[in-house]
């Protein structure tokens, strides 16, 4: 029983990065707590992706061994995972360097 829980943790934490980064996003009036939200949101999906993808006694696809009979992991997740930390890094980046500026032009002393 212990078990079965356990192996939905993940998916549980997934739901639950989901859910306090909509909440942040939505119920925050603060532009640099919205760009955190975006980001524990962003973690979620994540989290997800990777919980998904896992296989127990996976093996690389890439490596080939004789003596181990194990399913071969499929790669695409994690590369689309990968993808998503870069696309996101680059995000957060632009949206700071646009906080920053909005609220520079707000106080009148634009950059």
């Amino acid at each position: 029983m212990l078990e079965a829980y356990l192996a939905r943790l993940p998916y549980l934490a997934a739901v639950a990065l989901v859910g306090v980064g909509l909440g942040v996003l939505v119920g925050e009036p603060s532009r640099l707590k919205k760009v955190v939200g975006l980001n524990v949101f962003q973690t979620g999906v994540l989290l997800f992706f990777v919980a998904a993808a896992y296989r127990s006694g996976g093996r690389s696809p890439l490596v080939r061994d004789a003596t181990r009979d194990a399913p071969s992991v499929n790669p695409l997740p994690h590369v689309l995972v990968l993808t998503a930390i870069v696309v996101g890094v680059s995000l957060t980046a632009l949206a700071l360097a646009l906080v920053v500026r909005v609220r520079a032009e707000e106080r009148g002393g634009g950059a």
